[in-house]
């Protein structure tokens, strides 16, 4: 019986050991009361527009900050910072993704119990986000319409990690001939029963419906209602 090739070992022992982080991470955000929202998305999927509007939206009603992955450069966080609320940027040099340790280190001087709502922009990839937990309540999986509506079915892994995928530039849809009949066919296909939202940060089309998803989701609502 031959021995597992030394890289599998190596990358099953960096799974395993994010996996328990993300778990302390999870219920560190459980025992602050926060909600924790991952994005993933390939490049130019306007992830981060998308985010801004809805920093923009939740502030001054809910406690948000934001957490950003990119290779390089600052210049998303500094977009984010717009909004008005907390927001850092994690470089991860030549990863391609965000890992659970990179998460808890960019919290260290942050008071958790001081949030109500807090989002980590992943690094713009649907291949290697997918096997990487990051202790979040829900996971969203960004398409756009200018990607193609087959999308779901060349990265089925990242749609299954995902709990709601939403599609955007929907205001343009018509413009570049998209399909969306055909591409929700592709998520349930991938995934049947994923929540599915259409919108455009740049319109505001649909942004209220996800809104009001997202905050049925947190356990502050209430409160911050109240």
């Amino acid at each position: 019986m031959t021995d597992k090739p030394r890289l599998v070992q190596v990358r099953e022992n960096v799974l395993k050991h994010n996996d328990v982080l993300a778990r302390e991470l999870r219920q560190k955000f459980h025992d602050a009361g926060v909600f924790v929202v991952s994005l993933v998305s390939s490049p130019g999927s306007g992830k981060t527009a998308f985010l801004e509007k809805t920093l923009s939206a939740l502030h001054g009603k809910y406690r948000v900050a934001a957490l950003v992955g990119d290779l390089a450069t600052d210049n998303d966080a500094e977009r984010l910072a717009r909004s008005n609320a907390p927001v850092k940027q994690i470089v991860t040099g030549t990863v391609c993704h965000l890992e659970a340790a990179m998460v808890e280190n960019a919290l260290d001087d942050w008071n958790l119990p001081e949030l109500d709502f807090l989002f980590i922009e992943n690094v713009g990839n649907l291949v290697c986000p997918s096997s990487y937990d990051l202790g979040e309540d829900l996971r969203l999986v960004l398409m756009s319409t200018t990607e193609g509506e087959d999308k779901p079915l060349k990265y089925p892994t990242i749609f299954n990690t995902a709990d709601v995928s939403v599609i955007t530039k929907i205001d343009i849809a018509d413009a570049v001939e998209f399909d969306l009949a055909k591409a929700k066919n592709s998520i349930q296909s991938v995934r049947p029963g994923m929540r599915i939202f259409e919108l455009s940060a740049k319109s505001g089309a649909g942004m209220d419906e996800w809104l009001e998803f997202l905050q049925s989701k947190s356990a502050k609502t209430v409160l911050a209602s109240g």
